[in-house]
C-alpha cells in the first residue's frame, strides 16, 4: 500500500509577483541536491487523522509557523515512488530564515552504529513560479500550475 502524505503550499504576492514557499529536505541524502529536490512542507497522514489536519500539523512541525489563511484544495498528486500527496494552498508569509523544523534520527554514516539527528527541512525559501518549477520535485509542479488557476489575480493599483 502506498503512503499518503499531506502538505501546504504557502503563497504570497511580493511586488506584484506570485511567490511560493518551498522546503529543502534535511539530512545527508539531500545535502548536495537542489533542482528537483525541494518540496512543499508535507508529511505522512497518521491513522485516524484527516489529510487536511495532517497538512496543517506537518506545516507547523516542519516550519514552526501556524498558517492562518483559508485553505484552497488542490488536486492530489502521485510521486515517482508511489506516494500520494494531498495538498492545500494557503496565502501567508513568514521569514524563511527564522523557520524551525522538527528532526528525524537515522544511522549515519551507514553501518556505523551511530544514530544522528537531522532537521526534516534544512532551509526554506520563497521562489517565483519560474524558479519554483525548477526547484520543486517534478511530480509537484502540477500543484504550482493549479495554484495559478485557483487564485484571483492581484488587483492593479
Amino acid at each position: 500500500m502506498s503512503k499518503i502524505s499531506a502538505g501546504l503550499l504557502m503563497f504570497r504576492r511580493e511586488a506584484g509577483e506570485l511567490q511560493v514557499l518551498l522546503a529543502h529536505p534535511g539530512g545527508p541524502f539531500f545535502r548536495q541536491k537542489d533542482a528537483g529536490a525541494w518540496t512543499i512542507p508535507k508529511g505522512e497522514v497518521h491513522e485516524a487523522e484527516g489529510a487536511q489536519q495532517a497538512a496543517l500539523r506537518e506545516f507547523a512541525e516542519e516550519t514552526g509557523v501556524v498558517p492562518l489563511g483559508d485553505l484552497i484544495a488542490l488536486t492530489p498528486i502521485k510521486q515517482k515512488g508511489g506516494k500520494v500527496v494531498h495538498a492545500w494552498a494557503v496565502e501567508g508569509t513568514c521569514d524563511p530564515s527564522r523557520l524551525t523544523s522538527n528532526t528525524f534520527t537515522i544511522e549515519w554514516p551507514p553501518k556505523s552504529g551511530r544514530q544522528q539527528d537531522f532537521p526534516e527541512i534544512d532551509r526554506a525559501e520563497f521562489f517565483n513560479l519560474a524558479t519554483a518549477k525548477q526547484k520543486i520535485n517534478p511530480a509537484q509542479v502540477s500543484l504550482l500550475e493549479e495554484l495559478v488557476t485557483k487564485i484571483e489575480p492581484t488587483p492593479q493599483a
